[in-house]
């Protein structure tokens, strides 16, 4: 899905980027709401960037990133940590491209999440190639998803992936043999 946020774009700079993890919901430009089996995914265009709001049966969780005023995060290249009752994995990139690429990433871009059924895409009035978009997925039981943010007066592209699971999934020793198993069965067949 693609929209025109209804807001002019202001001059800021990928630099400027912090990430948070846990915020309440901030004001929202365009929202997109998904249920992805038995998750529900609220994906959020700010004025500033993006938020993604998670809820399932674990727990809750949010990621924010954008220009924030007296945010003391900046954003990082690489976040693994357990969140409450997730595992939350993120990680952060910044391209500098020359014009004739940066226009024809912005317009691959946009095109792949505006035709995306769980895609959400916002791109400013007056400045087709200023956008932030954002896809999310259901995968083996994880939820996931890449976001872009675009700052064409810099020629720079700022992406995201971030990946969530169940922490519980987790916490089994992969070494430890599985209920009903006997020790050697849980280390696989002998060699001969």
């Amino acid at each position: 899905m693609l929209t025109i946020l209804k807001t002019a774009y202001t001059d800021t700079r990928a630099g400027d980027l912090a990430w948070a993890l846990g915020r309440e919901p901030l004001p929202a430009l365009a929202c997109r709401d998904l249920e992805l089996d038995g998750a529900h995914v609220q994906l959020r265009l700010l004025g500033a960037s993006h938020q993604v709001l998670l809820d399932e049966g674990y727990g809750s969780c949010s990621e924010t990133v954008a220009c924030m005023p007296g945010s003391s995060t900046p954003l990082p290249l690489g976040v693994s940590k357990r969140f409450g009752a997730w595992e939350y994995e993120f990680a952060a990139c910044v391209e500098t491209l020359s014009p004739g690429s940066f226009t024809g990433r912005a317009q691959e871009l946009l095109a792949l999440v505006a035709d995306h059924p769980n895609g959400l895409a916002g791109t400013f009035p007056g400045a087709p190639h200023a956008f932030t978009a954002l896809l999310v997925q259901r995968h083996e039981g994880q939820v996931r998803w890449r976001t872009w943010h675009s700052y064409p007066q810099e020629g720079r592209l700022v992406s995201t992936r971030t990946r969530v699971a169940a922490g519980n999934r987790c916490q089994r020793d992969p070494l430890e043999p599985l209920p009903g198993a006997t020790r050697s069965s849980a280390r696989g067949p002998a060699l001969a």
